[in-house]
Parts: structure tokens; C-alpha cells; sequence
């Protein structure tokens, strides 16, 4: 067993040090019955992982957002409406018989530009597609 030691130099000998005891425990009075308090559970924590994955989600879904608007969705590829020219028939007329809602001339200009002719001349039995929207 070691024991503190002071040298008294006055004295001229050792003098053993007071020696402290370690504090003991303490018994704690723990609530019982109905004066026990409901606790609240721990509020959600994330992990490391856990925010790896939720912002790898969010990116995902951004990404796959941008897709969707930069290609125009997901919409089904519609067949083409043709019509063919039959003897006699201009383009301005085919304009304003497909292409009713708007201007004959906005009309024939765009199916110009739809079937890439450089003038409003068709001939019979030529097929002419009919731009949607």
C-alpha cells in the first residue's frame, strides 16, 4: 500500500499526508406509479447513410424531372395524318379543309414547311402530311 508522504523540513522528518476517501454514491429517489412522467420518444436522427440516401433521391428525381421536360414526356408517338392530293386540288385548299381553325395562308405556310416544298405547287396523288397542333 503506497501512502502520500510530506517531508516536514522544519522537523526534519517525513510526515504522512490526510488522505481523502473517494466519494461514495448516492441513492437517487426514481419516481414509481403515477407520479412517473411519459417521456417523448427521441426525435427522427439521421444517419450519415440516411442523408446519403435522401439526397441521392431528391437528385435522382430532379434529374429524371429534367428528362421528362427537356424530351416532352412520356406522350405516345401519334401516326401522322396524310392526305393525297387528288386531281384538281390545291394546296390552299387542303389547308382549309384539314387546318380549319386557323388562317388559310398560316395554313399553307405551315404545310410548306411540314413536307419541306418551296412553293404552294402539288401535284395529283402526291402525299401531303398534315402538321398536328
Amino acid at each position: 500500500m503506497s501512502a502520500a508522504v510530506a517531508y516536514d523540513t522544519a522537523a526534519g522528518y517525513a510526515v504522512p499526508l490526510p488522505t481523502r476517501r473517494p466519494e461514495r454514491p448516492r441513492l437517487v429517489l426514481v419516481p414509481t406509479g403515477e407520479s412517473v412522467r411519459e417521456v417523448a420518444g427521441p426525435a427522427l436522427r439521421l444517419t450519415r447513410v440516411g442523408r446519403l440516401v435522401i439526397t441521392s433521391t431528391v437528385l435522382l428525381l430532379a434529374l429524371v424531372a429534367a428528362f421528362v421536360g427537356l424530351t416532352g414526356g412520356a406522350s405516345a408517338s401519334v401516326a401522322p395524318v396524310t392526305v393525297t392530293v387528288e386531281q384538281g386540288q390545291t394546296l390552299s385548299q387542303i389547308a382549309a379543309e384539314q387546318m380549319g381553325g386557323m388562317p388559310v395562308t398560316s395554313a399553307v405556310a405551315e404545310l410548306q414547311l411540314a413536307n419541306g416544298l418551296s412553293s404552294a405547287q402539288v401535284k395529283a396523288g402526291q402525299t401531303i402530311v398534315i402538321p398536328q397542333g
